[in-house]
């Protein structure tokens, strides 16, 4: 079983750790107290990495380390510029499925080896208050790299790493940072000592996606930046998926959403005979994430309409029973969705959106200047999206008219993406439309929320009374759903002329 640990960390290197003198006197640090030595650790380390070193282009490591108390299998995720997630996992001699299923989104069939071994000598000491609290961890660390990839190098140096206590305030590294400037330091250049040691040891740069030469100039240039933002975002949020982090199954969702709408959008700048089957697989993906989003909704909205009511209006053990309705459903669509990601069609899925933006299929009208091929495509998608919402206004409420509702939201998410897409060329107008969209497709979002939301409470209704338990709360949460989809039925004609407004351009 993996453990997850959010690591906060600056290293530094100068004068003082270039001449070994260890620690600079930190103890008039604001807030510290007392610098308490650990004592000197001996650790040895081996990272791991593909031929072409796909997991450091992405400042991902993975490494099996012994020594000091956490021996064991690292893999180290970026969160932002300084840190981390480091997931660990007990010492084996294979790496750990459930470490290398976490990138594989980056491996794809690729093998991992052994790349560089890291031997270092810590010297840890504790900064704490006065009440003998940790703050941070200082360690002096003399560092031995070899390659065992492309030939033969080392390299040695020393660095200091300070590392924030778990929950602590990350102001207070900045605290400690001025004491280790002042002390002739400065902030190592390499991000982690693997990327130092590649750097050093004179190993082959890690793959990385081409610096962007010259800004977007053609309708092609402009889509494919778009389609490729999308790509990177689905990539880089398989990890979290997995993980079960908040909001990531969603962000996935959107991301598949953006990618699929948009090759539809700008069908003129892209070959369709290459793209439809794109985003057939798409669709697919987007259906396999449906279920679980799907229930993170119904669940956040019942919950928040539960926290809602008086409790002289909740009969029964309805806060229960919708925790295990929910328990139940989420358990069985998350197991859905990880085999999904670990079977091979969404691999193959990710390596044809590699080959698209590689090697796109570029029609005639890519290479034009990209402010009327894709001022086109936004007003195309915008006149279909009026039609499917006058069709859904002219309805009775009922089935056909959520049907029909639920079809012109869709639309509106083409138009949004199509319209997000062109802001980089046609700016302010296109990020008007992107706006006014959103607000559309909210509404119409929240009229559908509230539809599923209705057919769980009739469920849960009927598992209530099955079980011999009132019912009256769920009676009462549906007419409140139903006054709540009526209202945003109002607003919905409000929007739309605005909307309409800002087609215009």
């Amino acid at each position: 079983m993996a453990d997850i640990k959010r690591e906060i960390e600056r290293k530094y290197e100068g004068p003082t750790t270039g001449g070994g003198t260890g620690l600079p006197d930190l103890t008039k640090v604001s807030g510290v107290t007392g610098v308490i030595g650990k004592g000197v650790s001996e650790l040895d380390a081996t990272y791991y990495d593909t031929a072409d070193q796909l997991l450091a282009a992405a400042s991902i490591t993975l490494r099996r380390r012994t020594g000091g108390a956490d021996a064991g299998w690292h893999l180290k995720l970026p969160v932002s510029e300084g840190v981390r997630d480091e997931i660990h996992a007990p010492l084996s001699d294979t790496v750990p499925h459930a470490l290398t299923s976490l990138v594989r989104s980056r491996l794809r069939d690729a093998e991992l080896l052994p790349v560089v071994r890291l031997r270092s000598s810590r010297d840890v000491h504790h900064l704490v208050d006065d009440s003998g609290a940790l703050l941070a961890e200082a360690s002096v660390d003399r560092v031995r790299a070899e390659r065992l990839s492309d030939g033969k190098g080392s390299a040695q140096w020393t660095e200091i790493e300070v590392e924030l206590a778990d929950d602590g305030d990350p102001a207070f590294l900045d605290k400690v940072e001025k004491k280790l400037l002042k002390a002739g330091l400065h902030r190592s250049a390499s991000p982690s000592k693997l990327a130092r040691a590649l750097a050093e040891t004179g190993a082959a740069a890690p793959a990385r996606t081409p610096a962007p030469g010259k800004p977007p100039a053609t309708a092609g240039d402009h889509v494919l930046a778009y389609v490729r933002a999308q790509r990177d975002a689905l990539v880089e949020l398989d990890p979290a998926v997995r993980r079960d982090l908040p909001d990531a199954v969603h962000r996935m969702r959107v991301a598949t959403r953006r990618l699929r709408n948009v090759l539809r959008s700008y069908d003129g700048v892209l070959d369709r005979t290459v793209t439809d089957p794109l985003r057939d697989e798409l669709k697919w993906l987007a259906g396999e994430l449906a279920g679980e989003r799907d229930q993170e909704v119904i669940t956040r909205r019942l919950t928040a309409s539960l926290d809602d009511l008086p409790k002289a209006l909740r009969s029964g053990p309805v806060r229960n029973r919708l925790r295990t309705w929910s328990q139940a459903r989420h358990s069985g669509s998350r197991r859905s969705l990880i085999e999904v990601l670990d079977g091979r069609r969404y691999l193959y899925l990710l390596a044809a959106l590699d080959a698209l933006v590689s090697d796109p299929p570029l029609r005639k009208a890519a290479g034009k200047k990209p402010a009327k091929v894709m001022r086109k495509a936004v007003r195309k998608d915008f006149e279909k999206l009026k039609d499917l919402v006058a069709e859904a206004r002219g309805l009775p409420p009922g089935e056909e008219r959520d049907l029909a509702t639920h079809e012109a939201r869709k639309k509106a998410k083409r138009t949004r993406y199509a319209a997000e897409a062109a802001v980089p060329a046609l700016g302010k107008p296109a990020q008007s439309v992107a706006k006014s969209t959103k607000t559309l497709q909210k509404l119409l979002g929240d009229h559908q929320d509230s539809v599923m939301a209705r057919d769980a409470l009739r469920d849960l209704a009927d598992k209530a009374q099955a079980a011999g338990e009132s019912s009256f709360t769920y009676g009462l949460l549906y007419g409140r759903e139903e006054r709540q989809a009526a209202a945003d039925e109002s607003a919905l004609a409000k929007a739309w002329k605005k909307a309409e407004r800002k087609a215009a351009f």
